[in-house]
């Protein structure tokens, strides 16, 4: 499945639908607000490209300080055994390793602003050792439905957002989305090794799995005993001093190897810049498509046509009011958040479809924004799986975001 149909779907169904509502329903505002739509969406899209002009300028300078000074690659042998099983095609020792390690580490503390830059360099490098240069190469491929899985450990800023719409105890979906995130997360791995043929039950991969599970069932104990200012200063307080951490590392190894780390700096930094305008077309185009399935209404048929399924199937259906976000997640990152704040302030912080919708927020990432991204970065135009393997990890997400909720909530 490439983005070249998923694209002309997009804007085909949204044609489809605005027409049988203007033909049948008299609605003459609905192509109005799709061309609107469109047009705002292409502003978005700069506007997001030019917003990570400055901070993909800023991580690919500290990434290049960080690749000479040397440190990149301690990270890279530490879990180079286990990349290696996952990757198998990049070999030992592959440059791409420790921007994966970066990239992986930062999602997981929620530092979207450095995970994106590390994210791209790590495909620049998986690029460089990749045959079919438009293409994506089986690494590419499970590097991104990692991403897309969204796994994140401490969901600071949903926590945020529930706080403001009044929860009574805003981090009460810390455990829910960390469960979901993770099966989203698994579901997504085992999705890429059927296809790429990965023995996931090479010794090697079970334990580092369960290394990483045995780490967060320790967070869950830890963070659980713990009130929601605690959790907010910890998780705000640890993250960005990890993050902070790291770039004087970066920076010492240099000084330490002799390393010109302001010039070596400003070399990366170019790079950052011309990566981040590379990016601009690809983005808009996704998100224009999106933009016009919104403003179509097909969304909102979609919604009611699961309602009505889930109903006559006798399927409890009190999260139904909670299924635009889902739906929108892999979609648009704003879209699902402005979507999961409604659900907030229509029904209430605290009521089982807000909560429902703040567990689906946090589950996964946005798939499309980053197929756009990523692949956008180095001129990939065929995805392969990429996009069936992102929806089946967003798909699980959904639905382990679901049961939680129920499991906690109802």
């Amino acid at each position: 499945m490439t983005l070249n149909y998923i694209w002309i779907a997009f804007f085909l169904v949204a044609f489809i639908v605005g027409l049988a509502k203007l033909l049948f329903l008299g609605d003459v505002e609905v192509f109005p607000q799709m061309v609107a739509s469109v047009f705002e969406m292409a502003k978005t899209g700069f506007n997001i490209s030019l917003g990570l002009t400055g901070v993909l300028t800023l991580w690919m300078g500290i990434m290049r300080i960080g690749e000479r000074g040397g440190i990149v690659k301690v990270f890279s042998r530490i879990i180079g055994p286990f990349f290696q099983k996952l990757f198998p095609e990049l070999g030992k020792e592959h440059p791409a390793y420790g921007s994966i390690i970066l990239n992986l580490a930062a999602n997981m503390l929620g530092l979207d602003n450095a995970a994106t830059p590390m994210g791209l360099q790590a495909m620049k490098e998986m690029q460089a050792s990749n045959p079919q240069k438009k293409s994506a190469s089986n690494a590419q491929i499970m590097f991104l439905v990692l991403n897309t899985s969204g796994l994140t450990l401490i969901p600071v800023s949903i926590m945020v957002f529930r706080a403001q719409c009044g929860a009574a105890d805003p981090s009460d979906i810390f455990l829910p989305i960390l469960l979901a995130t993770f099966f989203s997360t698994i579901a997504g791995l085992i999705s890429v090794a059927i296809f790429q043929k990965i023995r996931l039950w090479d010794k090697t991969i079970v334990g580092y799995l369960g290394g990483l599970t045995a780490i967060i069932a320790g967070i869950i104990y830890y963070f659980s005993n713990l009130s929601t200012e605690e959790i907010a200063i910890i998780s705000r307080v640890a993250s960005n001093v990890i993050l902070f951490s790291v770039i004087i590392s970066f920076i010492l190894m240099a000084l330490y190897r002799r390393i010109n780390v302001y010039e070596t700096f400003i070399e990366g930094a170019k790079e950052g810049f011309s990566t981040a305008v590379k990016i601009i077309p690809y983005l808009v185009a996704i998100l224009v498509a999106i933009g016009a399935f919104r403003a179509s209404g097909a969304m909102d048929y979609l919604v009611h046509g699961l309602s009505w399924f889930f109903a006559t199937a006798g399927v409890n259906t009190d999260f139904i009011e909670a299924l635009p976000t889902a739906l929108m997640k892999p979609l648009s990152g704003s879209g699902a958040r402005g979507m999961m704040v409604d659900a907030m302030n229509t029904h209430g912080a605290d009521s089982f479809v807000g909560r429902v919708a703040s567990t689906v927020q946090g589950a996964t990432d946005t798939t499309f924004y980053i197929l756009a991204v990523y692949f956008g970065s180095v001129g990939i135009k065929n995805t392969r799986y990429a996009v069936t393997c992102g929806l089946i990890a967003d798909l699980a997400g959904i639905i382990a975001s679901i049961l939680m909720a129920y499991l906690f909530f109802h």
